[in-house]
């Protein structure tokens, strides 16, 4: 694609995208309402799978079920076998010298409006998408499928046109140097989860906007909400070919694709088990492909709040449950492990945290008053419930929850375990849904509690340190180095946002490249550094040598 290079382009100034807070009679409420009252009437939906912008049927098919109403579905969608994974392949690797050549003020356009789409035209149905399918909440929708999916592909193109901009400083006399950030040689397959729709868009769009191709396989329990984002991508102008959307079952599709050997790169997000099995097999093919595949991946967590006998009372408690109940648990960040001053837990902690998870409301994410709608399927349901009661024959006490009911849609209420076992099950195993394991230390035991923090997961997500003494919170910041890659004071441990927290965690929790900052692009590029030369050689010799 020849295209003259008359100008040197600037990106327009980007700014979070506001969010909208659907007050009672507000617009954006009505329009809220009317876009899921129009779902509900239309679904279940037909996805299919789009290869080169085109609809592909399989017949073979599989169900996305509404998990606050499990008898109903929101979509069927059909399912990749091995000759539409090829086709993708094909496809794909066929658009990618048009597509990385494509100059850089386009392809950036592209995503701009893209992010333009999920803040405007599309905004209510990809939250009412989200609402539905995923079990969030208006306000879990709002910061998830229409704030933060705008801003990584806003920021996105912020933070690609700063890396194109790191050039070197430095030039010898008759001599011009510079780096071009080249996509990868080969494709990228991007492995999306189901708990954030903005995780869906981000993880295939993060790779293509510095020119990659990629094949995207989406979560079941998200195919909807990201068959809509892929829509609107193919919208906003980008090449059919560029992301190829491939729902189907993840062990066959995504074996296929890492077996390939133009296979590239891997954008993961899931479970630390299945992040681990793929690493093991990409080092398997390792002798199949043309170089060394790049693995990003970002997995579990279990996320801690400490509270120090310095800490806020009131502030501490409502933090906790947000940070532990928001969306159910179902967030890679969500606190799951709690450890209380004995003399803060006594001076009001735990009544206010067992009173505010007693106040939360639990049902259908489409009544505006939910706090908590429902986990997001069966397998799900039973692996929490079945941790809550191994939890409980272990000795934990129930401050608060303990119940759930299946029989309309897999809910539970918000549990709270106070455990005297520091390395109990619940404390030490990540769960993935609304139940906060809580331990009380002494406050003498500070530097104690602090190494146990540091020891007891294998994961380093996110942490949370409350104090008001300020070198009790340094120190503990010094003692926790390792344990988290996201450290929060007097916050909760969720709810990072694009260019501000830069998010990703270190040990069994990913590779920590960082979403929301300019770090994570520098994943999928490979540099190549360019010296060129003004003024020839006349001879070989070198002055050292005349005598």
């Amino acid at each position: 694609m020849a295209n003259a290079q008359l100008a040197s382009f600037k990106v327009p100034q980007v700014e979070n995208e506001p969010f909208r807070h659907y007050a009672p009679n507000s617009v954006e409420r009505k329009n809220l309402e009317s876009a899921i009252r129009d779902m509900e009437q239309a679904l279940p939906f037909e996805v299919p799978i789009v290869i080169n912008g085109k609809p592909v049927k399989t017949g073979k098919t599989a169900k996305q079920p509404i998990p606050s109403d499990h008898a109903k579905h929101l979509a069927v969608y059909h399912e990749a076998d091995e000759a539409t994974v090829k086709a993708a392949i094909d496809g794909a690797l066929a658009a990618k010298e048009a597509w990385e050549t494509m100059p850089w003020n386009d392809r950036a356009a592209i995503f701009l409006k893209a992010a333009d789409l999920v803040s405007g035209k599309y905004r209510y149905k990809l939250l009412a998408a989200t609402i539905l399918g995923q079990g969030k909440n208006a306000w879990q929708a709002e910061i998830d499928a229409a704030a933060e999916l705008s801003d990584f592909f806003r920021f996105g193109v912020k933070f690609v046109e700063q890396m194109y901009s790191q050039q070197p400083d430095k030039n010898f006399a008759g001599s011009w140097n510079r780096v071009e950030y080249r996509p990868l040689e080969g494709f990228v397959l991007a492995v999306s989860p189901f708990n954030f729709t903005a995780i869906g868009g981000n993880l295939p769009g993060a790779p293509a906007m510095v020119g990659n191709v990629v094949v995207w396989k989406p979560s079941p329990a998200a195919t909807y909400s990201n068959y809509i984002v892929h829509q609107i991508l193919l919208e906003a102008g980008l090449p059919p070919s560029v992301i190829q959307f491939v729902p189907g079952p993840p062990p066959e599709v995504v074996a296929q694709a890492i077996a390939h050997p133009s296979f590239a790169s891997l954008h993961f997000t899931g479970s630390t088990f299945v992040f681990k099995k793929l690493w093991k097999d990409i080092a398997a093919n390792l002798d199949k492909y043309k170089g060394y595949p790049r693995i990003v991946g970002e997995t579990g967590g279990k996320n801690f709040h400490v509270v120090h006998s310095s800490a806020a009372v009131t502030n501490a408690v409502y933090q906790a449950i947000r940070g532990a109940f928001e969306y159910q648990g179902q967030k890679c960040s969500a606190l799951s492990r709690l450890y209380v001053s004995s003399t803060v837990w006594k001076n009001g902690f735990k009544d206010q945290l067992v009173k505010g998870t007693q106040r939360i409301k639990v049902g259908d994410p489409t009544d505006f008053q939910t706090f908590n709608g429902p986990v997001i399927g069966r397998p799900a349901f039973d692996r929490i419930t079945g941790y809550i009661e191994r939890a409980k024959k272990a000795g934990a006490e129930v401050l608060a929850g303990g119940t759930w009911d299946d029989t309309k849609g897999y809910f539970i209420r918000p549990t709270v375990l106070l455990t005297k076992d520091p390395k109990s099950i619940t404390m030490v195993e990540e769960i993935f849904g609304p139940v906060l394991s809580v331990y009380v230390f002494e406050d003498a035991d500070w530097d104690k509690t602090l190494e146990l923090i540091d020891t007891t997961s294998e994961y380093g997500l996110t942490g949370s340190i409350f104090a008001n003494d300020r070198s009790a919170l340094v120190h503990a910041t010094n003692k926790l180095r390792n344990a988290a890659g996201n450290m929060y004071y007097n916050e909760k441990c969720t709810g990072a946002v694009v260019g501000q927290q830069p998010f990703g965690g270190a040990r069994a929790s990913g590779t920590n490249d960082k979403a929301g900052s300019v770090s994570i692009f520098y994943r999928f590029v490979s540099a190549r550094s360019i010296k060129e030369n003004f003024v020839g050689l006349e001879d070989f010799g070198y002055p050292s040598n005349l005598v």
